[in-house]
Formats: C-alpha cells, sequence, structure tokens
C-alpha cells in the first residue's frame, strides 16, 4: 500500500463520519407563515368536503392539521393554554379527541382519561348516555380512572350538540374529579353546544 494511501484513510473516514453526523440531525420544521393566527392555520391545513356525509352537509377534514408537524403543535398549544396550571388530567372523548388529548396530557406533564364508547371497557365502569339525533348512545369510564378531586380538561375536535361532551363531563363527575373546562378545534354554531355545557368554561380554537 503506498503512503499517499495510508494518508488518506483518516481523511476519508472523517468525511463519512461528518456526512453520517448531518444525516442524523433532527430536520427543521417548516416554518409558517408570519403572523398567522390559529384560525388561519386552520384554514389553510384543514380539508373541506361538501356533501359530506349527506348532501348539504360540509365536512371539515382536521386529518391533515395533525399531519403537519408545526399545525399539530400550535393546536396542541393553543387547547391547553387557556387551562395552563388549572387541570391534573386530561380526558379525551373516543374516537379523535384521543389523539388530541395524549398530545395535550404529554405536553402538560399529567395522566390521560379515555372515555369510551359503550361496551369497550373491561373492568367496572360508569356509564352514561346521551342523544343522538336518532335514538341514544353511551359512553364510560373505568370507576378508578381518576383519583378523587382531580382536575380535568375534557378534550375533542368538534363540538356539535354538546351531547358528548355534556355525558364525559358528568363521568368525570361521577368518578370523583372536577371538570376544569372544554377544550375544542371546531366549534359548529348554532346547534347549542356550548349552552348544553353551561357553567364549565368552553374553549374553541375556531367557531364554524
Amino acid at each position: 500500500m503506498s503512503k499517499d494511501a495510508v494518508m488518506s484513510q483518516p481523511a476519508q473516514m472523517r468525511e463519512r463520519t461528518q456526512a453520517g453526523d448531518a444525516a442524523s440531525q433532527p430536520r427543521k420544521p417548516v416554518e409558517e407563515p408570519v403572523g398567522e393566527s390559529i384560525e388561519q392555520l386552520l384554514d389553510r391545513l384543514c380539508a373541506i368536503i361538501p356533501d359530506h356525509p349527506e348532501p348539504g352537509i360540509t365536512f371539515r377534514d382536521l386529518t391533515p392539521v395533525f399531519a403537519d408537524a408545526e399545525g399539530l403543535h400550535r393546536v396542541v398549544d393553543a387547547l391547553a393554554e387557556p387551562f395552563a396550571g388549572q387541570f391534573d388530567a386530561v380526558a379525551g372523548l373516543e374516537a379523535r379527541g384521543f389523539l388530541l388529548a395524549s398530545a395535550v396530557a404529554y405536553a402538560a406533564g399529567v395522566g390521560l382519561m379515555t372515555v369510551r364508547k359503550g361496551g369497550k371497557l373491561p373492568r367496572e365502569v360508569y356509564s352514561r348516555e346521551y342523544q343522538l339525533e336518532y335514538g341514544t348512545a353511551s359512553l364510560e369510564v373505568h370507576r378508578d380512572a381518576l383519583p378523587k378531586g382531580g382536575r380535568v380538561l375534557l378534550v375533542d375536535d368538534v363540538l356539535a350538540t354538546g351531547g358528548t361532551a355534556a355525558a364525559a363531563a358528568s363521568l368525570v363527575e361521577q368518578v370523583g374529579g372536577t371538570v376544569a373546562g372544554v377544550a375544542v378545534v371546531l366549534e359548529l354554531d348554532g346547534l347549542g353546544g356550548r349552552e348544553k355545557l353551561d357553567p364549565w368554561k368552553v374553549h374553541a380554537l375556531q367557531r364554524v
């Protein structure tokens, strides 16, 4: 082996190491437009589907918001911020509420309480029925889901008529906790959901 070949090996190793270090660095998130409000962010990222699930209904799909790193980060922070220091646990309503509640609980350093649809939990439960357009449904929580006196922030994606959130709030109180408030991404105006949750504080990132 030539002297030049021996001398070049450390340099080649350093180049490979530097290249590997650069590749391992986390990518910086894409910067959002300067001064963009949370409402503008939701308008930009939320997918609008007309006539779904039936004619005359406009469906707002939040999954693109969840898929955007900066968008998800801002939504989670905005849900929790008005209640900072006021809750000891977060309750997520099945199903999309689980996604947001888990993130809020993690960011706040508190535990998560799952509010499930009826018949899904394996141990003793408290159950609460709520009204649907046609018929009723129920939500359940484990009887030991929360330490007595715990302050709980309810989190969901959408507030419509308020039936599910009101049922979940009742379950929190039945377990022995108190409702710190209700935080949602979207509130559908004109359906009476906020009124049904009185006197609990309701925080919606956008009213549509």
